[in-house]
């Protein structure tokens, strides 16, 4: 139950970061994850800093009003999630990214998901990811893009 610190300037040094502690203190394999929200005309902003871009309270309306506030006027709306699960296996260590283009939306938009989902329309979509239903959400999202590389390597090199 302990909060496994965070304080990596990237994602994947914050996903290696808690993979090791998790390693090191239990002794057993394992993979640890850390995902952000880069916005581009935000110079990649909240990235790495996403869950605490308000504040350290990790609010997620917060955040996205934040967000919102730093976007007015701004034409570039491109944006892209992203996720990064580090594997650690007898030692050694392994990465897999997934990354999913879109944009941030004028205002919040559905009531499904967590975090930015209510302002990030995934490209080639009209929804926002907090109006998808959890599966549709689940089928093309920066996790599940990682999650499938994760699970492709765990296939591949079992035994």
């Amino acid at each position: 139950l302990e909060d496994l610190e965070e304080s990596g300037t990237t994602l994947k040094a914050n996903a290696l970061q808690k993979a090791r502690f998790t390693h090191q203190k239990f002794g057993v394999n394992c993979f640890a994850d850390d995902s952000g929200l880069e916005v581009y005309s935000l110079g990649g902003a909240p990235g790495v800093y996403s869950a605490r871009y308000a504040g350290e309270q990790r609010n997620a309306n917060d955040n996205i009003d934040l967000l919102l506030k730093n976007l007015e006027g701004k034409i570039n709306r491109k944006a892209c999630f992203k996720t990064v699960i580090a594997l650690i296996i007898d030692g050694k260590e392994f990465f897999f990214e997934g990354k999913i283009d879109g944009e941030i939306s004028n205002e919040k938009r559905g009531d499904k998901g967590f975090g930015y989902d209510p302002v990030f329309i995934p490209e080639g979509h009209v929804k926002t990811f907090a109006q998808m239903e959890p599966e549709e959400k689940n089928a093309i999202s920066h996790r599940a893009i990682a999650v499938k590389k994760l699970a492709h390597f765990l296939k591949e090199n079992a035994g």
